[in-house]
C-alpha cells in the first residue's frame, strides 16, 4: 500500500507535521507523525460485530436466498476424471512430479520427513503441494451508518463440499491475479495493490495448510475505503456481526474469509490472564526451537507408501489422503472451465478448542503442533487436530490426545460445533467438524508439555503476526471475533 493512498485516509485530528531541522533529518522535509495504533479500531470491529440480524447489504434471514439465487445463475459443475484427462498439467517424466505446463500455478511432489531425535523421532514420505508464489486474501470494509460492513463475494471452488460458499472479496494466487492463466482480471484487486485509495486495518502474512502444503503462505488483508464502490451481483455488504450469525451455519463461510476475520483487532478487554504476554511469548518461542523437523524434497514417483493409479495417487491402507483430478466449470471464474489436481482427505476431520475459566477469564487450550510444511517448525493450533478415521484399527497410530475429550462432551459442554470446509481451490470434501467444548479446568491447570492455556486475546495478539497461529486455530477464532460465539 503506498504512503499517499495510506495517508489519504488518515484524520487529520490523528496526526501531526513534523518538520526537520538541520540535525533532525532533510533540511527542508516534513513529515507526518501519527500514532503506533488507531485506538478506535477496536470499537469500530465491536460495534460491527454487535450488528446483527440485517445491514446496508441485506438481512441475514435473506442471505441462504441470495447464495442459492447466485448458484443457479451460473452454470457449476465438477467431476472427478483420471489423470490422463488433465489439460495443461503433467507428470514429469523422470521425476513424476505433477506440475501446470506453464511452471505456474502449484507443483505435487514428494516429501521426506524426520520428525524428533534419538529413539523418539518419526520418519514418513508423502506427497506435498509447492506454491511458492504469495496469495492475497483480502477484504474491503467500508462504513455504512456508523457501521464498518465487509464487502463478501459468492464463490465457486471446486473441491467445497457446497461448490458456492462465502469468501472474501479478493481470493487470488499471484498467477490468478497477473492472469497466467489467460482468463479475466479478479474484480475489486485495486483496493488491495494501492491502485485505489485505501486504508489498512489488517495485514499480515500467515501459513496455509502444514500438512499439504510446503512453506505456503498468503497476504491477509482488510482494507476501508471512504469511495462508493461499484455493485456486483455476486457481492454483498455485511456487518462482522451478520458474519458471525453465518459461521454457525455448516459449510458456508470458507477458510479463506475466516483467516481473514481471524486476524481481526482484538475485541476483548482482558486486563489478566494465567500467563503475561511476555511468558506467553518466551513459551511459544522455546516450542519453535525445540521442535526438530526436518523435511527434503523428493520426487514424486520415489516417494514410499505410496501408489499411482489411473486417478489417484494414495496410500494402499487408504489412510490420511489421495491426490485425484477434477474438471470443473464455473462461469463467474476469471476462467470459465480447467482441470487441475486437489487434496482429498479420507474421512472428516475434528478441529477442536477445550475452553475453561481460571479466575473467572476465559482460557483456551492451545497446542504448540509441528507440523512438516511450516517454515518455522511449529505454531499454535487448536487442542485436537485430527482426522479420527485415521487412527482406528492400527495400534502404531496413537490417538491424540484430548479426542476423547471432545468427542465424549455432552450437548451442555458444547459452545460450538459446526462443519466448515477447508480450502476448496486445492482440497476436495476436505471437511472438519470444529468445537469448541467447555472443561473443568481442576485437573488441567497444569496441562501436559505442548499445550498451554492462553486467553483469546492473546490468540488475537499472537494471530496479528506471522507463523504464530495455524490456520485451523485461526478458523475457530473467526467464531470468537465475529460474536458467533461468547465464552
Amino acid at each position: 500500500m503506498s504512503e499517499l493512498t495510506e495517508t489519504a485516509l488518515v484524520d487529520a485530528s490523528a496526526a501531526r507535521t513534523y518538520r526537520a531541522g538541520p540535525s533532525g533529518g532533510p533540511a527542508a522535509g516534513t513529515a507526518v507523525l501519527r500514532p503506533r495504533a488507531d485506538a478506535t479500531l477496536p470499537a469500530r470491529f465491536r460495534r460491527s460485530a454487535e450488528a446483527t440480524g440485517s445491514g446496508a447489504g441485506m438481512s441475514t434471514a435473506d442471505f441462504a436466498g441470495w447464495l442459492a439465487e447466485r448458484s443457479a445463475a451460473h452454470p457449476f459443475r465438477v467431476s472427478g476424471i483420471p489423470f490422463d484427462e488433465l489439460k495443461g498439467w503433467s507428470f514429469d517424466r523422470t521425476t513424476g512430479n505433477l506440475a501446470h505446463d506453464s511452471g505456474r500455478f502449484f507443483t505435487v511432489h514428494g516429501l521426506r520427513v524426520r520428525a524428533g531425535e534419538g529413539a523418539a523421532a518419526r520418519e514418513w514420505q508423502q506427497p506435498i503441494i509447492n506454491q511458492p508464489e504469495v496469495g492475497i486474501l483480502g477484504i474491503l470494509a467500508k462504513e455504512f451508518d456508523g457501521v464498518l460492513h465487509f464487502l463478501m463475494q459468492a464463490k465457486m471452488e471446486p473441491g467445497n463440499p457446497r461448490l458456492v460458499q462465502l469468501s472474501p472479496t479478493v481470493q487470488a494466487t499471484r498467477s490468478n491475479y497477473t492472469k497466467a492463466h489467460g482468463g479475466s482480471a479478479v474484480k475489486y484487486l485495486s483496493y488491495f495493490t494501492g491502485l485505489r485509495p485505501a486504508r489498512v486495518l489488517v495485514d499480515v502474512l500467515q501459513s496455509e495448510h502444514g500438512s499439504w502444503f510446503l512453506h505456503k503462505a498468503n497476504r491477509n488483508v482488510i482494507v476501508e475505503t471512504r469511495e462508493d464502490v461499484p455493485p456486483d451481483p455476486d457481492f454483498r455488504w455485511l456487518t462482522l456481526g451478520q458474519l458471525g450469525e453465518l459461521l454457525l451455519r455448516d459449510n458456508v463461510v470458507n477458510m479463506d474469509a475466516r483467516t481473514v476475520l481471524a486476524c481481526a483487532p482484538n475485541l476483548r478487554a482482558e486486563p489478566e490472564a494465567l500467563f503475561s504476554d511476555t511468558e506467553l511469548l518466551s513459551w511459544v518461542t522455546t516450542e519453535k526451537a525445540g521442535h526438530q523437523v526436518r523435511a527434503e524434497p523428493l520426487p514424486l514417483a520415489g516417494t514410499d507408501g505410496w501408489v499411482r493409479t489411473e486417478s489417484a495417487i494414495r496410500r494402499p491402507d487408504d489412510r490420511f489422503f489421495r491426490v485425484v483430478a477434477v474438471r470443473a466449470e464455473a462461469a463467474n471464474r476469471e476462467v470459465s472451465g480447467w482441470t487441475q489436481p486437489l487434496f482429498e482427505p479420507v474421512a472428516t476431520g475434528v478441529t477442536a478448542f477445550l475452553a475453561g475459566r481460571f479466575g473467572g477469564v476465559p482460557h483456551l487450550l492451545v497446542h504448540a503442533r509441528a507440523e512438516a510444511g511450516f517454515l518455522e517448525s511449529a505454531e499454535l493450533g487448536p487442542t485436537v487436530q485430527c482426522v479420527p478415521d485415521n487412527y482406528t484399527g492400527d495400534a502404531r497410530h496413537t490417538v491424540p490426545r484430548f479426542l476423547d475429550t471432545v468427542l465424549r462432551a455432552g450437548p451442555a459442554d458444547i459452545r460450538y460445533d459446526v462443519l466448515h470446509s477447508e480450502e476448496g481451490g486445492r482440497f476436495l470434501n476436505a471437511v472438519s467438524r470444529h468445537l469448541i467444548v467447555d472443561v473443568d479446568v481442576a485437573g488441567l491447570s497444569v496441562p501436559p508439555p505442548g499445550y498451554r492455556w492462553v486467553t483469546p486475546g492473546q490468540l488475537n495478539w499472537l494471530v496479528r503476526h506471522s507463523r504464530y497461529v495455524n490456520v485451523q486455530a485461526r478458523s475457530l477464532l473467526s467464531a470468537l471475533n465475529s460474536g458467533a460465539v461468547k465464552l
